[in-house]
Order: C-alpha cells, then sequence, then structure tokens
C-alpha cells in the first residue's frame, strides 16, 4: 500500500461548493496536463488524498482508498453516462451531435463518413455527484472505491507543514516548497505526490474520528 497527494485548485472547490457535493469521494482522475497531473503510478490497495491551498493554509480535502483503476473514459461512460473532457480511446466515437462525431485525433462531421469499424457511443447523463466529472480536459486515468470519506477541508497546522516529506524511495523524501512567508508554493503540491510512511500516518490520523 502507498499513499499519495493530488491537488484539487480553488475554482474546483468552488465548482463542488455550488453543486453541494460533499461526497463521499467515489473517484479521483488524472489527466495528461500539469493542472490535472497523471495518477499513473497509483495502483488498487493505494490511498489518495486531494489537497487544496484556502487562505494560504494547506487542507486535506477527502480520503479515497483504491479498490479499482480504468481508464477514464470507460468509468464516465459506465458511471455518468457521458465521456465529459476524457480522452477517447481507439476504435470508439462518440456523437455529439447529430452532424458531429468525435474519435481520437479526428472528428467526423456527418454520420455516413464515420468508418464502419468504429463503436458508436451515444452520451446520455446518469445522475452522478460532481465530482465524478472531470475538472480537465485530457482525463486518463480513474482510480475509485466505495470506501470514500466526505469531501470537506481538513487543516494541516502550519507547524506540521514544514515536517511533511514527500518521494520515494526514501532517500529521496523532500519536503514541500515553502516561502518566505510561510506559505506552500502551489506548484508544489500540484503534482501527484507520493507520502513518506510517517507524512501518510499524520494524514490518516485526522480521519479517524470523520
Amino acid at each position: 500500500m502507498a499513499y499519495y497527494t493530488v491537488y484539487w485548485p480553488q475554482d474546483w472547490l468552488d465548482e463542488l461548493r455550488k453543486s453541494n457535493d460533499t461526497g463521499p469521494i467515489k473517484v479521483v482522475f488524472g489527466s495528461i496536463h500539469s493542472r490535472m497531473p497523471s495518477i499513473a503510478s497509483i495502483k488498487e490497495g493505494d490511498v489518495v488524498f486531494p489537497v487544496s491551498l484556502l487562505d494560504r493554509h494547506l487542507y486535506i480535502m477527502a480520503r479515497l482508498e483504491v479498490t479499482h483503476k480504468e481508464r477514464a473514459f470507460d468509468y464516465c461512460i459506465r458511471e455518468l453516462g457521458n465521456p465529459y473532457r476524457s480522452l477517447i480511446p481507439e476504435g470508439v466515437v462518440v456523437k455529439v451531435s447529430d452532424a458531429f462525431f468525435c474519435a481520437k485525433d479526428v472528428s467526423y462531421k456527418s454520420l455516413q463518413s464515420v468508418p464502419e469499424n468504429l463503436t458508436m457511443i451515444i452520451p446520455g447523463d446518469k445522475p452522478h455527484c460532481k465530482h465524478q466529472e472531470p475538472f480537465n480536459c485530457c482525463a486518463e486515468w480513474a482510480v475509485w472505491g466505495e470506501n470514500g470519506s466526505v469531501i470537506q477541508p481538513r487543516l494541516i497546522p502550519d507547524e506540521v507543514v514544514p515536517l511533511l516529506r514527500f518521494g520515494y524511495p526514501k532517500s529521496k523524501e523532500k519536503p514541500l516548497r515553502i516561502n518566505s512567508k510561510g506559505v506552500v508554493l502551489a506548484q508544489s503540491i500540484a503534482a501527484t505526490r507520493h507520502l513518506s510512511e510517517e507524512s501518510a500516518m499524520f494524514f490518516e490520523g485526522l480521519f479517524e474520528n470523520s
């Protein structure tokens, strides 16, 4: 088992708040872009903690035990009925409108122009929570599970933040980058980070009574 953090930006937290989405958390996505970094390293059996910066303080937003990992597209189609912003896999075409169809790296402007060897997906939304939608384009992977926590900010005390360590193996563990005012730099946590064992146990402690 390994423990990871992923970053949820402020505007995504605003979207969750507007949607009254407090979980429990069901899924975490990774994309091919830095705004929602890759989660290719996360495996079944691992634990993921979305984190964020609020008013210059570091918060843990949720805890998710990963029991499944699959392509984001497959998760979205099955659970949401719509691919949203996930990457379309080879051999699939998605109906966008009566006159527009999207496949991987190509689009078609009529049904007649769609090759017969492609599998047609016709989207239709299913009821779901806002956090189940990828918040960035090109979502590649989804890790999910049924034992997720409530989504709410849990403060990491300022004096603890410099003690946290990230990286693997232990010889390569490093602290977060902090500016002269003691504030964590966003670029320091805007990545999928492997928690040290000691840091992971501190994170876990914030969820013992939740």
